[in-house]
């Protein structure tokens, strides 16, 4: 081997290693800023979860437009089984009540006031109302799951099923998902940093955190998932150009295979088009 060789292999080596030494001082950067940026404390933990205490009921969800609403009521025949997509206006129609203003009431609420209305026709009745369509609220999910977006609200959601149904990929960040609770005041956003691999691991559940109307999710990559995701950002606009230079040489490929088995051969072509 030549000198200049030799001097161009170990200035090459030399740039392989401190490339290798940038990506991982990126990912060592991203981790640390993450994890100084973003950790949950203890006292975050409890203040997100002390400042909406609220029962993991069906009764204390709000009906709105479009949900849809089944009432149970035996004493009532006329609105017992009766199934009623909220209208736009924020009513539904009943036999016997006619229009009923329902929109902005929890579910125990507005059976208490088809309760109220309906003891004008009967003693004591009862009624039920059962949401069988949410449609009106929904919290968020976002990054390396395979089914992101908007998310029905029940009322009931966890964060753990929210995990469950979204289903995170190979590049998810699973130690460091995030939660926000939005608001317009400042003072009243929160965030916090979850652990699912723990809580998978430990069944250690005290973060598995109710989720509450607008909550936004978000998974994020991990350090070598980001950087893998940023090359490819910056090589996305090369695509179309790599495509068009691959196309032809797919072409003659395929073209060599219908040569070689699957197009006619020379004593085919002497067999005459009957075979023979």
């Amino acid at each position: 081997m030549c000198r200049n060789d030799l001097s161009h292999e170990r200035s090459w080596v030399t740039t392989t290693r401190q490339g290798r030494t940038t990506t991982g001082a990126i990912g060592l950067c991203l981790l640390a800023a993450w994890s100084s940026g973003c950790a949950s404390s203890h006292g975050q933990l409890v203040e997100f979860l002390r400042s909406h205490e609220v029962s993991v009921s069906a009764g204390h969800y709000t009906v709105m437009p479009p949900d849809e609403v089944t009432l149970h009521a035996p004493t009532a025949p006329e609105v017992d089984g009766v199934t009623q997509t909220v209208r736009a206006d924020g009513k539904i129609v009943l036999r016997l009540l006619d229009e009923v203003d329902v929109a902005g009431l929890t579910t125990q609420a507005l059976a208490g006031k088809l309760e109220a209305l309906l003891s004008r026709y009967y003693i004591d009745p009862e009624v039920a109302v059962e949401v069988t369509a949410y449609r009106s609220q929904h919290y968020y999910i976002f990054g390396q799951v395979a089914s992101p977006g908007a998310k029905p609200f029940t009322g009931r959601d966890t964060l753990l099923k929210a995990l469950a149904r979204a289903q995170p990929t190979f590049l998810a960040w699973r130690s460091q998902v995030r939660v926000v609770r939005p608001s317009p005041d400042k003072q009243a956003r929160k965030t916090i940093v979850v652990d699912l691999d723990k809580m998978v691991r430990t069944g250690d559940v005290r973060q598995n955190v109710l989720l509450q109307e607008g909550d936004i999710i978000e998974v994020p990559p991990t350090p070598l998932a980001w950087i893998g995701l940023r090359v490819r950002e910056l090589l996305y606009p090369l695509e179309p150009a790599v495509r068009a230079y691959n196309l032809p040489a797919r072409t003659i490929d395929s073209t060599e295979d219908y040569r070689e088995g699957w197009g006619p051969t020379k004593s085919d072509e002497d067999d005459g088009p009957f075979g023979y």
